[in-house]
């Protein structure tokens, strides 16, 4: 995505919907929630490139499916599924803003292989486990999980401040929510999130838009990478 017009979307399941779509709407796991929205675009093969069509946040209002969808064509309902409210997104960001933010993300680190090229992508819990030996310490010197993620995760959201054209506050950036998802296929997907949130002072606006519109780390596919702003 770029910073042409672009749509930004609240999409909620339909009240009139069947006990089965909505059991179904439900129980749909990262890949099913995003072909679920892709059926909301008509995009031709032909028309999709290597970025995002979308990018969306998964959430549950009243334990039903509530998606933040930003797009930059308008979503519509063809399947009597979704109740959608789009409106255009073209935020004013300027030097020196104050925004709040959320953002759920999959943090990954490149570690080099042993022959020095740059090896796979790990997540950064699991990274920051390995690094210190964690399950030959004793229990008593174990940090939590929840310790390890917020740490893990600050060091690597702010190790993104530069491409992503902000400064973070020091005093209220929260990393939590720790997940793993696995998907068992051909491809054996397998990814973390985390979801993170505080203040931030927006520094170069044209880069903090890019991190807007294009997203914020990999696995944009599966529900991660959409960066939610407010004004303070």
């Amino acid at each position: 995505m770029n910073g042409e017009a672009h749509w930004f979307s609240r999409v909620t399941s339909r009240p009139n919907i069947t006990y089965r779509q909505l059991v179904d709407l439900g129980a749909l796991d990262p890949y099913g929630q995003h072909q679920a929205l892709w059926k909301l675009f008509e995009v031709t093969k032909e028309e999709r490139t290597e970025r995002a069509e979308f990018l969306f946040r998964a959430e549950k209002k009243d334990k039903l499916p509530l998606f933040y969808v930003l797009s930059k064509r308008q979503p519509h309902d063809r399947t009597g599924l979704w109740d959608i409210v789009s409106k255009a997104y073209h935020p004013d960001i300027q030097v020196g803003d104050r925004l709040t933010f959320k953002l759920r993300a999959n943090p990954v680190v490149s570690r080099k292989g042993e022959d020095g090229n740059r090896g796979q992508r790990h997540d950064v819990v699991m990274n920051a486990k390995q690094q210190m030996n964690w399950k030959n310490l004793p229990k008593e010197q174990r940090p939590t999980l929840a310790y390890l993620a917020q740490k893990a995760g600050e060091t690597w959201l702010r190790g993104r401040e530069v491409r992503m054209g902000c400064k973070f506050d020091d005093n209220n950036l929260r990393a939590d929510g720790y997940c793993t998802w696995r998907k068992h296929s051909a491809k054996n997907i397998e990814l973390s999130m985390l979801d993170f949130e505080g203040c931030l002072t927006v520094g170069d606006p044209n880069v903090f838009l890019e991190a807007l519109y294009n997203g914020v780390g990999p696995a944009k596919g599966f529900g991660c990478g959409l960066l939610l702003v407010r004004r303070v």
